[in-house]
């Protein structure tokens, strides 16, 4: 398949380092995108209707900064965002490292608080090997109806049980379980099919994902999760077709107490990872108040409701904060 080799132009986006009081760095960047329009994507799953698709240039490096296109200053304030946010973590008492990335709208920018913060990745690996498994579907090399079968190195417990040597399951089967249920033993299934770890670190880090080190070892930040979803949506992973497969993988999910649960009636992309005080969220936010965007959100110290209520207070703060982008 056909890898797209990023720009590494000259950095010469604006870096706004803020500090607030003993808190963590906060990196803003500009975006100088401006959205192309595309028909939506049309669902390949029985039940489901029509997929947004966000086609733009992509301009997010590993680090979470901006390039391509040269940038004279940030004009936007985030000084507000970012004390909101920290305030948040704080109050908390738990660590998170948060990410958004703009896809639309006037001066879109990329922003982070502890972006590059390596977090357990929990089952966010398994939005990696979808988004590599819709890429290999949309370019033909698999059949989404094509059969994978279990070897006993697949089981971890999880949602289901039918798992037995010799059962095979299709890949979209597999993909509504992984994506819907975030079930394990189909997770490890999908990554075994799209090449194993190897492969599956390869291609994200070619991606911008370079401080990731998925299912193996299992850690992520939330600028690469933010790099991904940055490529999934301008259609660098199959465009449309993908998309068509993926999106209603990772929407009204079993676990919508993160990123959705502080929204308000918006359709959400997204896969959650939790395991033991571990809680995130990778999202795309399909329709902002000024235009879609990324969201990602990595937690620790925490978990189960503590976690979820940190994650959604910061999708709300994000929303509002975007809500303002329109007054």
């Amino acid at each position: 398949m056909v890898r797209r080799q990023r720009v590494r132009a000259t950095l010469l986006t604006a870096l706004i380092t803020l500090a607030v009081g003993t808190l963590d760095a906060v990196d803003v960047h500009a975006n100088p995108r401006t959205p192309a329009t595309s028909a939506p994507a049309t669902s390949a799953i029985a039940g489901t209707g029509p997929v947004p698709s966000f086609v733009r240039q992509s301009n997010i490096e590993p680090s979470g900064a901006a390039t391509l296109a040269p940038i004279p200053s940030v004009a936007r304030d985030v000084g507000g965002l970012t004390l909101t946010i920290n305030g948040l973590i704080a109050a908390s008492g738990g660590v998170a490292g948060v990410a958004v990335v703009e896809l639309g709208g006037g001066e879109p920018l990329s922003w982070s608080v502890n972006g590059d913060q390596v977090f357990t990745a929990a089952s966010t690996y398994k939005l990696a090997a979808l988004m590599l498994e819709a890429e290999n579907i949309a370019a033909g090399s698999t059949d989404p109806n094509g059969a994978v079968c279990f070897q006993d190195a697949d089981y971890e417990s999880g949602w289901f049980d039918d798992y037995a040597d010799g059962v095979c399951f299709t890949r979209t089967e597999l993909a509504v379980r992984a994506g819907i249920y975030s079930d394990n033993t189909a997770g490890h299934m999908l990554v075994r099919d799209v090449g194993g770890a190897a492969a599956l670190n390869a291609w994200a880090a070619a991606l911008g994902a370079t401080s990731s080190q998925f299912f193996d070892g299992n850690t992520t930040t939330s600028v690469d999760l933010a790099a991904l979803w940055d490529a999934e949506a301008q259609g660098e992973l199959g465009g449309a077709a993908a998309q068509a497969w993926l999106y209603p993988l990772l929407t009204s999910t079993r676990t919508e107490s993160g990123i959705p649960a502080g929204l308000s009636g918006v359709t959400v992309v997204h896969k959650t990872g939790t395991i033991d005080l571990v809680e995130n969220d990778a999202a795309l936010v399909t329709s902002g108040p000024d235009g879609a965007y990324v969201l990602v959100v990595m937690t620790d110290g925490l978990g189960g409701t503590a976690g979820w209520q940190l994650i959604a207070g910061i999708s709300a703060a994000i929303w509002q904060f975007e809500a303002a982008r329109s007054d």
